[in-house]
C-alpha cells in the first residue's frame, strides 16, 4: 500500500447528476495512483458512486423529504450520524475529500481531528438561505483548501482565507471512448435536455419550447425514478413531440439522437456553475442553449457553440433555437466549434491540477 495519506471521500447522495460523477472519475484516479481510498455517502445500486473496486464503502443514512423544513432536519441528522459513525476510523494524516458543499458533518469531523479538509465546490446555489449561510461559514471555518468548478463558483463564496483552485469538471476519457458516429444533419431537429426533477431546471419551459416547435422532435431526460415521473406531470399535458425518460445509466444514444442541447435553468431559481451535460453534448458536436448567468458561461462560447438565453424570454428563446435549427450555416458553425471547445476540459489536466492540490 502506498505511504501517501489515506483519502476519505464524502458524497450526500449517490445519484446520477454531475457532481458524483465527477467524483468518481476523481476516485478512479486515486486508485490507479495506488492510494488507499474511502467513501461515504448513501446506498445506492444505481449511481455513478456505485461498486467501484477497490474502494472502502461507508454507508450512510439520509431520506430525502419534499417538505422543505422536514429535509433540513432529516439532513442535519445524516451528518450528526456521519460524524459519530467516521469519528474512530478518520485519523489527523488523513485528507477528508468534501465533494459539494453539503456534507459539513465531514468538514467538522476532519477540523476537530485535525486532517486537512479539502473542499470541491460544484455549487452556488442553496436553499433556504439560512441553510447556504451556514453551509458556507462551516467551508471557512474548516477547510484548507478549495477546488471551484468555476470562476463563478469562487466569486460567489469569495473565501479568500484559505488558498482556491479553478479546475474546471471534464468528461472522463472513457466516456469519450464510447461516443458513437454522427454526422452533421442536414436537417436538425432533434432537442434534448438533461436535467434533475426540479422545476427551477426550467423543466415546464421546455415543455412550452416543445408546444412552440411542433415540426421539432424534443426528449427530456430527468433524475428520477418513473414514478417520480409520473406524480410530478400527473395534471400535465405532454406535448405528441416531447418523449420524457427516467434516469439513464448511459447518454450515448440520447447524444447521438441529438441536434441541439438545452439547459434551460431559471436564473430565478437555480444559477448553474458549470454543465456538465453540455460538454458532454460538444463531443457530438451538439450546439447549446445555455442560460445567460453562472459558471456555464465559461463553457459555452455565446453565438460561436451556441446562445445564453434566459429561458423565462419565451420569444427569445424561440427565436435562438430557430437559429440553430433553422439556418444551415449556423448550425454547421456552431457545431464544429463546440467539437473543438471540447479540448479546453481534458480529463488528463484535471486529474493533474487535482493531484497538485493533494
Amino acid at each position: 500500500m502506498s505511504q501517501s495519506p489515506r483519502i476519505f471521500a464524502f458524497h450526500l447522495l449517490n445519484d446520477r447528476s454531475g457532481s458524483p460523477k465527477v467524483l468518481s472519475q476523481l476516485l478512479q484516479h486515486w486508485l490507479f495512483q495506488k492510494r488507499e481510498v474511502h467513501l461515504y455517502t448513501t446506498t445506492n445500486t444505481n449511481g455513478f458512486l456505485s461498486d467501484i473496486d477497490g474502494i472502502n464503502y461507508h454507508h450512510g443514512w439520509y431520506k430525502f423529504q419534499s417538505n422543505q423544513w422536514l429535509r433540513l432536519v432529516y439532513f442535519t441528522m445524516s451528518q450528526v450520524l456521519l460524524f459519530i459513525k467516521m469519528w474512530s476510523k478518520v485519523k489527523n494524516n488523513d485528507i477528508i475529500y468534501v465533494n459539494t458543499v453539503l456534507p459539513f458533518g465531514a468538514a467538522l469531523l476532519g477540523k476537530c481531528k485535525g486532517a486537512r479538509v479539502i473542499y470541491h465546490i460544484h455549487e452556488s446555489s442553496v436553499n433556504p438561505k439560512i441553510l447556504k449561510w451556514f453551509l458556507f461559514k462551516v467551508v471557512k471555518f474548516a477547510s484548507s483548501d478549495i477546488i471551484n468548478v468555476s470562476k463563478y463558483v469562487q466569486e460567489s463564496h469569495n473565501i479568500n482565507n484559505v488558498k482556491n483552485y479553478l479546475i474546471y469538471n471534464t468528461i472522463e476519457n472513457t466516456y469519450l471512448d464510447k461516443v458513437l458516429s454522427k454526422t452533421i444533419s442536414d436537417h436538425p431537429q432533434n432537442v434534448l435536455m438533461v436535467c434533475s426533477l426540479k422545476k427551477y431546471k426550467g423543466i415546464y419551459e421546455f415543455l412550452q419550447l416543445a408546444k412552440d416547435h411542433p415540426q421539432y422532435s424534443f426528449r427530456l431526460v430527468l433524475n428520477a425514478s418513473q414514478s417520480e415521473l409520473d406524480l410530478f406531470f400527473k395534471e400535465d399535458t405532454i406535448p405528441t413531440n416531447l418523449t420524457i425518460y427516467s434516469s439513464q445509466k448511459e447518454l450515448h444514444s440520447f447524444y447521438q439522437w441529438a441536434d441541439v442541447i438545452v439547459n434551460l435553468s431559471r436564473p430565478d431559481g437555480w444559477v448553474e456553475t458549470f454543465g456538465l451535460t453540455i460538454i458532454e453534448g460538444m463531443a457530438y458536436g451538439l450546439p447549446a442553449i445555455v442560460p445567460p448567468v453562472g459558471g456555464i458561461l465559461e463553457v459555452i462560447e455565446d453565438g460561436k457553440t451556441g446562445y445564453t438565453v434566459d429561458s423565462r424570454d419565451r420569444e427569445n428563446l424561440n427565436k435562438a433555437l430557430a437559429s440553430i435549427l433553422g439556418i444551415q450555416t449556423t448550425y454547421t458553425k456552431m457545431s464544429k466549434a463546440a467539437k473543438e471547445r471540447l479540448s479546453l476540459f481534458s480529463e488528463k489536466d484535471m486529474m493533474n491540477n487535482v493531484s497538485r492540490v493533494l
